[in-house]
């Protein structure tokens, strides 16, 4: 569907131009019943409830499924910016969920900001001191404790009976709470996974994921952590 006005490509369905914002398609009217439209020549024609049941969209939030909206509600979620690019959603004639920047919802979003960072694009400083983060931490209870303790003995028994747990807990959530601003700075939606910042391993599995990149900080960190605890024993 192309608009009438700045002749911009426009999902079917769409109400108003992405680019321009002129009227086009179809509009309801308070006469016309919900299975009835009418179309952009004035012409009132009927749908089928079960054609009208097969535009309705469906979309995940917050883990629960919800719908079915109309295309007109959903890219105002879109537009309003409930939902983003890496969205779920799901209409009838689709085989499973989909990502919303895999299907015609698309359009929808700002033709001028450009997509969020992903893959290699992303810079991993942070996550990968994040990664060592278990053994970073545990240096710093020694230092800590030897700072603390006159003798090496005292301080050794102290870090070995958790005294200073603390430190490497603190080190873990900072690095993950700054971490997660810095991907959110480069366009990633962090909702579905900010949450997670103070549980270090389900923060990096589910950062991997949105950012489209392997495991391999999530399992370094795994590594560091049993390797920790294996030297606290």
């Amino acid at each position: 569907m192309f608009c009438p006005s700045c002749g911009k490509e426009n999902a079917n369905g769409a109400k108003f131009c992405f680019s321009c914002g002129a009227k086009i398609g179809f509009a309801l009217t308070k006469e016309a019943a919900p299975s009835d439209i009418i179309t952009s020549n004035g012409i009132l024609e009927e749908q089928s409830d079960a054609t009208t049941t097969d535009k309705l969209w469906f979309y995940e939030q917050g883990g629960q499924r919800k719908g079915g909206i109309t295309e007109i509600e959903i890219a105002n979620l879109i537009r309003s910016g409930v939902l983003s690019r890496r969205s779920s959603v799901w209409k009838n004639g689709l085989s499973d969920w989909v990502k919303v920047e895999n299907t015609e919802l698309r359009n929808y979003f700002n033709h001028g900001e450009p997509p969020p960072l992903t893959g290699e694009h992303v810079n991993n400083s942070v996550v990968w001191v994040l990664a060592f983060a278990p053994i970073l931490g545990f240096i710093l209870e020694y230092v800590v404790a030897g700072m603390v303790y006159d003798s090496e003995y005292s301080a050794e028994r102290a870090v070995s009976n958790g005294k200073f747990w603390y430190i490497t807990l603190i080190l873990n959530i900072g690095l993950s709470y700054w971490d997660e601003k810095r991907i959110k700075a480069a366009g990633t939606n962090t909702e579905s996974f900010s949450g997670w910042v103070w549980l270090v391993p389900v923060y990096l599995f589910q950062r991997a994921k949105a950012l489209k990149q392997n495991l391999a900080y999530f399992i370094v960190w795994i590594v560091c952590f049993v390797i920790v605890l294996s030297a606290s024993a």
